[in-house]
């Protein structure tokens, strides 16, 4: 039976797909709050990690050593750079995450870990700096069967980042640093632990706001993280989705 562990930072993006899912309590992985379930001949967790960084890091090692799944999926909400395909309620699917704020300010301006020279990962003829690659076949596979499904989604690039970028300024110097489509605060460690497992990841987010100035009476959280979990749900369900027939 394969193993697919679903992680989202906060109870409210995980609210809907934990009852869909029949989704019961489990314990024994450490701090995690953690629901496991059955469902279309797979072994299904669900996982809080709690948000940022250091607690996805810290979660994603958990479960990768105690579960070993066969797919890790990170989920939640995320905001979406102007003119990148996607609006407010739209699913966006990650070929890649960046650190896009880990780097070096120098009198020149911003410089990415390559100035540094010691990567963040080195292992299987790659050397990983700010972009941490994610396996194509699950995210393209995933981009189809939203079309199929009738979800709005695109497929790109992901940012992860410390500082939510509130205005459209820090948007823009984000995009100057590298192309992406939605930014979101936990998706490169949890890619790049992963990486470092040998563990085929995927993410998948609903867009709750645009990243321009702050202005939250145009997010609607509550649209983006129902319609992610609905998607998540959907595709759960099919397993040649998920890993191909």
């Amino acid at each position: 039976m394969r193993r697919v562990v679903v992680t989202a930072s906060t109870r409210m993006e995980l609210s809907e797909l934990i009852p869909a899912a029949s989704a019961l309590p489990f314990s024994g992985v450490g701090h995690l709050p953690l629901w496991r379930a059955e469902l279309a001949g797979q072994e299904l967790f669900i996982a809080q990690t709690g948000m940022g960084k250091a607690n996805a890091a810290c979660a994603a090692t958990l479960l990768c050593e105690r579960l070993t799944p066969d797919l890790l999926v990170n989920t939640g909400c995320g905001g979406a750079f102007p003119g990148c395909g996607v609006g407010v309620g739209d699913i966006a699917v990650a070929d890649a995450e960046c650190f896009a704020d880990e780097g070096v300010l120098t009198p020149d301006g911003w410089r990415g870990l390559d100035l540094i020279g010691i990567p963040l990962y080195e292992g299987r003829g790659e050397r990983v700096f700010n972009r941490v690659p994610l396996p194509l076949e699950p995210a393209r596979r995933a981009l189809a069967h939203a079309a199929a499904e009738g979800f709005a989604a695109a497929l790109g690039p992901f940012l992860t980042v410390s500082t939510c970028s509130g205005t459209s300024r820090r948007g823009e110097e984000m995009l100057r640093r590298f192309p992406g489509i939605c930014e979101n605060m936990e998706g490169a460690a949890l890619a790049h632990v992963a990486l470092i497992y040998g563990v085929a990841c995927l993410e998948v987010r609903g867009i709750s706001n645009m990243v321009e100035d702050r202005d939250m009476s145009r997010w609607d959280l509550k649209r983006a993280v129902g319609e992610v979990q609905r998607f998540l749900f959907s595709l759960l369900k099919c397993p040649d989705a998920l890993f191909g027939s």
